[in-house]
């Protein structure tokens, strides 16, 4: 198959929903199948290349923050996009479209199906979807929801990350959604062994925004100087100096380590020296970098909602708490860092669960479905 995949941040740029898409592509191109990205330029980063057998164009789109995208840049990313993809069809051929996030990338998607007869086939994020994360998408729905009826309308088949995002798409549009999660390459991400730090090692990875309540951890963590540990936070984000002003403020310098936005395979290397992935968000679709912390056998205490649902069987390898309970935060994280032995099953158990986000099942998913679309098409 000849598949263009559309979406508006693809890595380096953006976050767990590109990396996803990479996976994915990255499993397709290897079992034969070509794959062309149509994704945002950003400045630093080359307008065409191929990663691993994938094709990658970047448009013009006004991006300047590798962690952020404003509505601006997702419009200027759509209007660029259509020009330079209508292009791109005409040479590449594509049998089929998959489209990630419903918008801005699937607006693209539609005009792309309207004006050639492609189908497509979408994916949401939960972002992408009304009421995902209201804290950053709120105001735009409010007068761009009726503009988004003919994207999830005229899909062929639409997935969600999700049992959350699935539910939250019902809500809201009359379509059948199915679910298929993020994943990863397990196999090729599994540790040859797990050993635990002396001193245990917490990681975050995300952006330094609302939604990934990145200040919470270092509340929680305040009341816990009595024990010993270190916490490194992964990412960037308009919260980044409010985090080093409250670490300082409750004088834990020395036991964190930020070191800004770094690539996929620096997060990877310190999720290889960790022990606990900790992320007290507000909200989630399914967390690629959950799938990971699965993948590299980390103990994971979580916030009880979305998808990190998905990836927490409680008690078992790891914790779901209320965003808002600190007290339980707390107690999780005690037990944890005060019984090595019990951490270390915590993980075990994580390693066993990656099984069910391996890439090599996600791809049969959507490939099964990309081959159910074309034959009746």
């Amino acid at each position: 198959m000849r598949i263009l995949v559309v979406i508006y941040e693809f890595p380096p740029i953006g976050g767990g929903g590109g990396r996803a898409a990479y996976d994915i592509c990255r499993e397709l191109v290897a079992r034969g199948h070509e794959v062309m990205v149509l994704t945002a330029h950003m400045q630093g980063l080359p307008t065409e290349e191929i990663q691993d057998g994938v094709g990658i164009l970047r448009v013009h789109s006004l991006r300047r923050e590798a962690f952020r995208a404003t509505f601006t840049v997702m419009l200027a990313y759509v209007l660029s996009g259509l020009w330079a993809g209508i292009r791109l069809i005409r040479l590449y051929r594509p049998e089929i479209i998959h489209a990630h996030f419903a918008v801005p990338s699937g607006a693209l998607a539609w005009a792309f199906s309207v004006l050639t007869g492609i189908p497509y086939v979408l994916t949401a994020h939960l972002g992408d979807v009304p009421g995902g994360v209201p804290e950053k998408t709120g105001k735009w729905f409010r007068w761009l929801k009726p503009f988004t009826y003919p994207i999830w309308n005229r899909a062929k088949r639409i997935a969600a990350v999700s049992e959350y995002t699935r539910q939250l798409a019902l809500q809201h549009y009359p379509v059948e959604v199915s679910v298929i999660p993020n994943g990863a390459d397990v196999k090729l991400l599994a540790p040859l062994e797990i050993t635990l730090n002396q001193t245990p090692l917490l990681v975050f990875a995300g952006r330094f925004v609302h939604q990934k309540n990145p200040l919470a951890i270092v509340q929680i963590l305040s009341h816990m100087k009595d024990l010993d540990w270190r916490c490194v936070m992964l990412g960037d984000g308009p919260l980044l100096e409010d985090v080093k002003m409250k670490i300082e403020e409750y004088g834990m310098g020395e036991r964190f380590d930020l070191p800004g936005w770094i690539t996929p395979q620096e997060v990877l290397d310190w999720f290889s020296k960790s022990d606990i992935l900790f992320m007290p968000s507000l909200s989630e679709g399914l967390p690629v970098v959950g799938v990971q912390a699965l993948a590299k056998g980390l103990a994971l205490v979580v916030s009880d909602i979305g998808g990190f649902v998905d990836l927490v069987e409680e008690g078992r390898n790891g914790f779901l708490i209320e965003t808002a309970d600190v007290e339980k935060f707390e107690e999780a994280l005690r037990v944890l860092i005060l019984n090595p032995e019990y951490l270390m099953e915590r993980r075990r158990r994580s390693l066993e669960k990656a099984s069910e986000f391996d890439i090599v099942r996600i791809a049969d998913r959507y490939q099964s479905m990309f081959q159910e679309i074309l034959g009746g098409h």
